[in-house]
């Protein structure tokens, strides 16, 4: 198998589906995808909890448990780390054995505080490929040189690539021309996979999105039998394919 950092090329990006359970990380390896993350919505919100307050670390460790036994490489989404102290971090990521990676994110609060986390699981965990998240661009107008200067100071620390949500296309090649590390986008909708790869991205994830649309799918489909649509023309996995999921 083709290793996890090498995945990661300008242009023709890895396309990293990210799953909130065993049967959706299942599924989407049965699809033929090499690599899977986690969303760390889809983790909190099925076990009833927020997303983004560190609430959801042992469900996140006992779903990469199970993912770990898929035949393809497993990235964690840790929000904030799951904690404060960088030791702290690197311990909980070292309890994560068999993982390809780690997303962390700096929820744009002090780079130095992240940067000195990257350090800390790097020194324990060096065959890691940790993923730097800034939020310069989630949820508010952020500034490009802010997540340059962010980036960098990540890399710096030990990162092996950047993840920058929100980051316009338009940003997209300036930022990959001054940050000299494999760059993570957020796929969205109006997006294709060749607007993003010709701009530079390494690497395309899809975030809470595929947990998202199959809660509206779910509702759709309870909605539609309700009003006594008879789901006739559905194209729906049999009960014993998602039972053998589990093997």
């Amino acid at each position: 198998m083709t290793g996890f950092a090498e995945l990661h090329r300008p242009g023709d990006p890895l396309i990293l589906p990210n799953a909130w359970d065993a049967a959706s990380g299942a599924a989407l390896v049965a699809a033929g995808f090499k690599a899977i993350g986690t969303t760390s919505l889809g983790v909190a919100a099925a076990a009833g909890k927020r997303d983004g307050v560190g609430a959801a670390w042992e469900e996140t460790r006992t779903l990469v448990r199970v993912l770990s036994r898929l035949d393809c490489h497993v990235t964690v989404d840790l929000e904030h780390g799951f904690g404060e102290e960088p030791d702290a971090v690197a311990e909980r990521v070292a309890q994560l054995g068999g993982v390809a990676g780690i997303n962390v994110e700096d929820q744009h609060g002090d780079p130095a505080h992240l940067a000195a986390v990257i350090a800390a699981v790097k020194a324990r965990s060096q065959d890691l490929f940790v993923n730097a998240r800034t939020d310069t661009h989630w949820l508010r107008e952020g500034e490009l040189q802010d997540a340059i200067e962010r980036a960098e100071r990540y890399v710096h620390a030990g990162a092996d690539g950047v993840f920058v949500p929100g980051l316009p296309l338009d940003d997209i090649a300036p930022f990959t021309g001054a940050v000299d590390a494999p760059l993570n986008v957020l796929f969205q909708p109006g997006h294709t996979v060749a607007d993003l790869a010709a701009r530079g991205a390494a690497r395309i994830s899809t975030g809470s999105l595929l947990f998202r649309a199959a809660l509206q799918a779910a509702v759709a489909a309870a909605a539609a039998i309700r009003a006594g649509d008879a789901l006739a023309g559905a194209k729906l996995p049999s009960y014993q394919a998602v039972d053998d999921l589990a093997g």
